[in-house]
């Protein structure tokens, strides 16, 4: 039985401003392919399909073509987990009828905790594969506050609740293991011992609440398969617990980040697994260059074209300046190799500037900054001491997380 682990599609998503609906339409034909050249029996799908908790038109139009197409392949069963990113209700809406076509959606935790547990049967209505289909865990699957409580407090209970959610699984699919049936979990969170938080992704937990490590997760699973990381990586470099990453580079941060697919595959029972990354051809490139002007010129013009794609490249340029430069698009623009189609210009500025000097730089525009970091800023124009900074600071996360987790119901 062969597996295919994807995540973290973000289908709708713009990079500022500019459509990428080619290219994910391009990366769903390219995984078509992939699943028939590699004889896939199951798709399992680690959350984020949508970039937005209301996707538009022609993301669903996306989403629901794929679906259909799948189908006629040798794909049969496909499992799709809700991510932070995606509306419950908007991945529920089809379910009971794409369980027809072999489709299992569980976007949230579902009222009835077994029904998490998927068995995969074959034509002759033998179980072949379990899949434990863990979604995002939202707010009110994990209360996120609890008055009084402090910071390492509501971090262990938090990890704990987690740990908890899956060690609940375990005794429902003990007999499957012991009768040599591979079993498999899904999850979309930010664990511990991964790496490569990107700027495109929001922190689903306050800082680093709810990260559990690989060895925490219960050893009955044969293959973790996690969204939320868009880069692909292991799990405290533990092989079955991965991050298949994002199929495109969502953000100028995934620049040098591999873009794959992940294939696992069981053989006869109890005969072990193989993991086998997958990489996708043929996408865009997005460049990031980062510097003092005179340094980016160079590195500009010095830029080598990208094989084995059609895509005009896009790059970013992050100038370090003590005041602003003008005209500085039409300058840049007029040096760009012929195969860079955009310049995504920002001015850096290396001194005191909005707010007094953190020790780093800081962003021109505000509109470069997140709001945690506007909010960082303030704490310190304001002289916040230490202890209550990091209170109101965590205070404001959770705002921001129960804010998030309100705008995908």
């Amino acid at each position: 039985m062969k597996i295919l682990h994807t995540a973290d599609w973000h289908l709708g998503k713009k990079l500022e401003g500019e459509e990428r609906t080619e290219e994910h339409q391009q990366f769903l034909n390219w995984l078509l392919h992939c699943i028939n050249e590699h004889h896939i029996d199951v798709l399992v799908v680690a959350g984020d399909i949508f970039d937005t908790g209301t996707p538009g038109n022609q993301s669903l139009k996306q989403y629901y073509s794929f679906l259909w197409q799948v189908k006629n392949t040798c794909c049969k069963h496909v499992v799709i987990i809700g991510g932070n990113h995606d509306s419950v209700s908007t991945l529920n809406a089809p379910a009971d009828i794409l369980k027809y076509l072999d489709i299992h959606i569980v976007s949230g935790v579902p009222e009835n905790f077994e029904a998490q547990v998927i068995p995969l049967k074959n034509t002759e209505g033998i179980t072949e594969l379990v899949i434990c289909a863990v979604p995002f865990l939202r707010d009110r699957d994990i209360k996120i506050s609890i008055a009084g409580e402090t910071l390492p407090e509501k971090e262990t209970r938090i990890r704990t609740a987690i740990i908890e959610h899956y060690k609940k699984l375990e005794p429902l699919v003990q007999t499957y293991k012991e009768s040599g049936i591979p079993v498999i979990a899904t999850g979309h969170l930010y664990a511990a011992g991964a790496t490569g938080t990107p700027e495109s992704e929001k922190d689903i937990f306050v800082g680093n609440l709810g990260k559990i490590a690989g060895d925490q997760f219960p050893p009955i699973f044969d293959y973790i398969a996690l969204g939320h990381l868009h880069k692909p990586q292991l799990v405290s470099n533990l092989e079955h617990i991965r991050y298949s990453g994002s199929p495109i580079a969502l953000s100028f941060s995934e620049d040098k980040d591999p873009k794959q697919v992940i294939v696992i595959e069981f053989s006869e029972k109890n005969a072990g697994i193989n993991i086998k990354p997958v990489l996708i051809p043929g996408l865009r490139v997005l460049s990031r260059l980062k510097g003092p002007l005179d340094k980016i010129t160079i590195a500009l013009t010095r830029l080598n074209k990208p094989e084995n794609t059609n895509w005009p490249t896009w790059v970013e340029i992050q100038i370090q300046t003590d005041g602003f430069v003008p005209e500085l698009y039409e300058q840049l623009n007029a040096i760009k190799p012929d195969f860079v189609e955009k310049l995504f210009i920002r001015q850096i500025k290396t001194t005191t500037g909005l707010v007094k000097n953190t020790g780093t730089d800081t962003a021109w525009h505000l509109s470069d900054l997140k709001p945690v970091d506007v909010f960082k800023q303030k704490l310190v124009a304001e002289n916040i001491e230490e202890e209550t900074a990091g209170e109101l600071l965590l205070t404001f996360e959770e705002a921001l997380v129960l804010l998030q987790s309100k705008e995908v119901e």
